[in-house]
């Protein structure tokens, strides 16, 4: 990426252009989604029709790596009578449709990104004696929308991203990031559709953690009452050396509290994880009605894998009731339409028929299953059996090497195709495990011990022979090894 300083605080016709003749000479040129998201700039900072921006060299719709076109840098004053610090903010333009389709038939020829209806933005604590933005805020814009733009997992309010390292590479404490509302930006219509602002707020491991137990939205409100913490407008201190719960440890009693009252409203993570059918024998690798997992997998059709991957990212969603996803997961204008399915919705449906094989939509009793995790998946085991399956809810490991799925339910979940007849079952590479209560409070005692990591040796097992159940700790180099 590099700078430039576009003219009338619209962008320049290139990398490098000057100022002011681009937006005179070439008005067709500027794409119409950026008018609304600019005059929303405009509008919170009148002062600056001209901010600095960085722009990717080559713009990902000519195939370029970076899906972000621009980010802008605003520098706000702050205003101390609010304790608010003077702080630099942030905003991307790119993962909102902006062009219209149109843009890319006339370069490429070619079907180009769906627009994701949102921007990233960031407010950044000015150091003393700073005249210029750091560009590397940048840099981290253009890693999440890389991740939105390859795996189409969209950010929502409350959601959080493990970043483990530092956001601008120095020795902070600040290593993670929740998303929230942008504070003072407000949704924009454009030609194509409404835009909304995620802003990153900038967090410690400690932080991060209380929001994974608890959940974002509540982390953020803590965050919002601490001033040098984020503070009203939620700015990044990368020089904060404190977590909230140092600076004010009767914040961790509220987190405590809502953890007990609330449960976890993380529904599921990506993680390095796989499991195994121990109830078939290992030389049965020709049912054609399953997938083997722990050995080759089995090619499947483009089409295969992307019913999959809309299944499994329904499964991911956070909800308000306990309901499983439905395997025909419908779509419209690139939006998950949320219903709450039934059993025969989930597995039956005539639709559901017409579009996935055969070879999934049935769904395999297992006997005896064999769970594998790397050590940050499996601590957040006791996670997901105390926050959420004795809350009545449901839990997703969905692995970041494949089409695998691991996702666990209590009793009161409807739509599970696993039973307390049959708690083990699967349907292609998703595999759902039923707990029972009683089991679950079992298992959080076996588990004690991954909540403390620092005294965990690799590998690790634990077996419950009874329920023909058993997890794995194993070392991440285990999951990098396709044939593992």
């Amino acid at each position: 990426m590099e700078g430039v300083r576009p003219g009338g605080g619209l962008p320049a016709s290139g990398p490098g252009s000057g100022s002011g003749s681009g937006s005179g000479s070439f008005p067709s040129l500027f794409p119409p989604g950026l008018h609304g998201i600019y005059g929303e700039c405009r509008r919170l900072y009148p002062d600056q029709p001209n901010p600095l921006q960085v722009t990717a060299i080559l713009k990902y719709w000519l195939g370029g790596p970076d899906p972000l076109d621009y980010v802008s840098m605003y520098r706000n004053l702050g205003n101390p009578a609010l304790n608010v610090p003077e702080h630099w903010h942030y905003v991307s333009f790119g993962l909102s449709d902006l062009y219209g389709d149109n843009r890319v038939h006339e370069f490429t020829g070619t079907d180009g990104p769906s627009g994701f209806g949102f921007e990233l933005t960031f407010r950044l604590k000015r150091e003393t004696g700073e005249s210029a933005p750091p560009t590397w805020p940048a840099e981290l814009m253009q890693g999440l929308a890389r991740y939105v733009f390859q795996s189409e997992n969209t950010f929502c309010s409350g959601d959080h991203v493990s970043w483990h390292s530092p956001l601008d590479n120095s020795e902070s404490r600040i290593q993670h990031m929740l998303l929230t509302e942008d504070p003072q930006m407000q949704p924009v219509q454009t030609p194509f559709g409404v835009v909304t602002f995620l802003q990153i707020v900038g967090v410690c491991t400690e932080e991060l953690h209380a929001a994974q137990q608890w959940n974002g939205q509540g982390i953020l409100e803590l965050l919002r009452t601490v001033p040098i913490a984020g503070g009203p407008w939620l700015i990044t201190d990368m020089r904060r050396g404190e977590t909230i719960f140092e600076i004010d440890p009767h914040l961790q009693e509220r987190v405590d509290k809502g953890i007990e009252t609330d449960g976890s409203n993380l529904s599921g993570v990506s993680a390095k994880c796989a499991w195994d059918d121990l109830s078939r024998p290992p030389e049965d690798d020709e049912d054609s009605r399953s997938i083997c997992i722990g050995t080759q997998p089995r090619r499947l059709s483009g089409k295969d894998t992307e019913q999959i991957r809309e299944t499994l990212r329904r499964g991911l969603e956070i909800n308000s009731k306990p309901v499983l996803p439905p395997i025909n997961a419908q779509r419209q204008n690139g939006l998950n339409l949320d219903r709450a399915p039934s059993r025969k919705d989930s597995l039956e449906s005539e639709s559901s028929a017409a579009i996935i094989p055969h070879e999934l939509i049935r769904t395999r009793q297992l006997e005896s299953v064999h769970l594998k995790f790397n050590q940050e998946s499996g601590a957040l085991i006791p996670l997901c059996l105390r926050g959420r399956l004795l809350h009545g809810r449901h839990f997703t490991y969905k692995s970041i090497t494949g089409d695998t799925a691991i996702t666990f339910v209590s009793t009161g979940v409807e739509g599970a195709f696993a039973t307390e007849e049959h708690p083990y079952a699967a349907h292609g590479p998703w595999l759902q495990i039923l707990l029972t209560e009683e089991f679950v409070e079992r298992m959080l005692e076996d588990l004690e011990d991954l909540n403390s990591p620092e005294e965990f040796k690799l590998p690790k097992e634990y077996s419950w022979p009874e329920k023909k159940l058993k997890v794995s700790i194993l070392p991440d180099a285990v999951f990098d090894n396709p044939l593992h």
